[in-house]
Parts: structure tokens; sequence; C-alpha cells
């Protein structure tokens, strides 16, 4: 009986005497077929396993895909997030946050007082050295109504962060006739049309505002200027009048005729229906805003800074030329409802 030959130390193990026999190479392989003998992991002298491939420890190379997709998820995350905070537009809406209201919103500007102006308004008090002013003049206009003039010191008019917190000695005016708000000015002049003044004599109230819309106060007392108003009753002769002219019921449609997009939302017991969503639109866009109320109240656009006076039940229309891009807030002053969003591409 001849002796097997001897094994060499340095034998692989399927080189070794029987280690061929009755297997295959794919088993032998991990189950490829095509799976290359020397790419099967080995064993080091010191115990530890290597891929015969590359030579990197298996628990390496899973700790290396981890780190990958780690990074990966992050850097997406940070992408999300950077989107989230410039919105869709570009330029995000000046509105305060969802959930929060106006004065909530403000910073720590003065004392906030509990008492606040007929629209509830809370009063922002600051010491009368250095506080806002403002005194009210006017004068007929030559077409129609009446030229008015701001003239304030210590205070400047920021349209662009209406909204946001109050800074010292910036904000917005509110302008009331008799007591009812008629306007909002983001500026020294306004233009009062005849056809808002009844005939007779009135009071002219303007008061000045933070950008959160509370009210500035010195010593619990609103800053506000005031002058008086005679509107004369209307030239029966058929001449030239500023008193009242009792405005015409538009054609229906003809108010928002030149408009590319019409949009009509009615708020009733404090809901607005259709629920407020995205009105998309491409700049230079003309959108006809129909909204129609159950109470008096304001229809503001945040960023155009446009102003409608809705009547009570009466559906009135304000006609926006989409001239800049961003994200836009339509709401309600007085209820302070989302009526619906201006994303202008």
């Amino acid at each position: 009986m001849s002796a097997l030959p001897a094994a060499r130390p340095d034998a692989r193990p399927d080189d070794r005497p029987g280690a061929r026999s009755g297997v295959r190479p794919e088993a032998r392989s991990g189950g490829r077929p095509d799976a290359r003998p020397d790419a099967r992991p080995s064993v080091r002298p010191d115990g530890r396993i290597r891929c015969g491939a590359c030579g990197t420890p298996p628990t390496a190379a899973r700790g290396y895909r981890r780190a990958a997709r780690t990074a990966a998820l992050l850097a997406l995350a940070l992408l999300l997030a950077g989107g989230a905070a410039t919105g869709c537009g570009g330029r995000a809406t000046t509105h305060h946050k969802p959930g929060t209201s106006h004065e909530q919103a403000s910073g720590n500007v003065g004392t906030l007082l509990t008492t606040g102006d007929s629209a509830g308004h809370k009063l922002r008090e600051v010491p009368s050295q250095g506080a806002p002013e403002v005194q009210l003049a006017l004068r007929p206009d030559s077409e129609d109504g009446w030229n008015l003039q701001l003239s304030v010191k210590n205070f400047r008019f920021t349209p662009d962060s209406t909204g946001g917190a109050a800074l010292p000695g910036g904000g917005h005016a509110h302008l009331e006739l008799d007591g009812r708000k008629i306007a909002r000015l983001y500026g020294p002049w306004f233009h009062l049309s005849a056809a808002q003044v009844p005939d007779g004599t009135h009071t002219l109230t303007v008061r000045l505002y933070a950008d959160d819309h509370t009210v500035w106060a010195v010593s619990g007392k609103p800053v506000e200027g005031t002058a008086q108003l005679t509107a004369p009753a209307p030239d029966s002769s058929g001449g030239h009048s500023h008193g009242e002219v009792p405005p015409q019921p538009p054609t229906p449609g003809q108010s928002h005729a030149q408009a590319d997009r019409t949009v009509t939302i009615d708020v009733r017991d404090g809901k607005v229906s259709p629920a407020p969503a995205r009105t998309e639109l491409r700049r230079g866009e003309r959108v006809a805003l129909r909204v129609t109320s159950d109470r008096a109240d304001t229809l503001h656009v945040h960023g155009y800074d446009k102003e409608l006076a809705l009547p009570a039940g009466q559906e009135a229309t304000l006609i926006l030329t989409a001239d800049r891009t961003g994200l836009f807030e339509v709401e309600t002053h007085e209820s302070s409802l989302v009526l619906t969003q201006l994303l202008v591409r």
C-alpha cells in the first residue's frame, strides 16, 4: 500500500488531498460560480478575518457604509431645512408665525398694557422722552377729496416689516373717520376720496402702531393726531363737489374683467370658504380678489401693502398686479383670518 503524499505547509485548504471530492467550485466560493477563489475571506495568522479582494475587515467595511449613509441623510436634512427657511417663492411672508397673535410676535420694547384701542390692539407704553409723535394736516384736492399729510417725529414708516416684532420708533398708522377705521397708512401722504366722507363736519384721527400692530402710547394714551374736516353737501346744479357721492354698483364681471385670475372668497361666522390655500401666479399677472364678509372688515395683502374695505354682506374686489415674486399672505385685519396665499414665481 503506497503512502499518501505529504501535505505542504503552505498549501491552501482546497489544495489538500480530498478537499475537492464531492464539492462544487461554486459552493466553495459562496454560491457564485463566477467568484474568484482568491476573493474569499481569509483568516490571518493573528486570527482576524479580512476580505480576499481588498483586505478590508468586514466590520470596518460595514462601518464605512454606515458612515456614508449617515452623511447622505444629514446632507438631505440640511437641504430640506434650507428650503423651508426661504419658502417656495424666495422672500418669506412678513406676517407673524401661525398660531400666534400680533402681540405675541412682538419684541420687548416698552411695556405692553392690558388696555387697547377699539379694535382690541394692545397699547405699548414707552417713555415720553424720545417717544413717537404725529400731527395731521389736510387740504382740499383740486380734483377730488382731500390730501392728508402726516408729520411724524421719532418715528419712521416700515411697511416691509409689518407683522414682525415691535421695533423702536417704527411701524405704520391707522386713519379713522369719526372713530371708524378707513385705511392703514405706510407713508406721510394719503388721498382721501370725497366718496368716503358724508356731508357735514367730521373728526379725522391718525394713530401710530408698531410692526406687531400694538399701539404706541405715552402715559396710557395712544400716540395720535386729529384734524377737523367739513364736507359740503352735494352740488345739486351738477357742478363739482367734495360731498358724498354714492358709488355705483359695477356691472357683473366689470370690476375684474381685466384680471388674469379671479379668486372668490366668502367669510361667514369666522370661517373662510373655500379653505385657505395657495394661489399660484406668474410674475406680471393680474389677480382679482373677490371677497364677501358677513361683518365689516379690512382685507390686507402683505408684501404688496394693498388694502380693501370689506362692507358687511357686500362683495368687494381688489385687483392686484403680481409684480413681485415670493409668498404673500392675504388676511383680514379685524378677524385676523388668512384668506389665501399668493405664490408668485
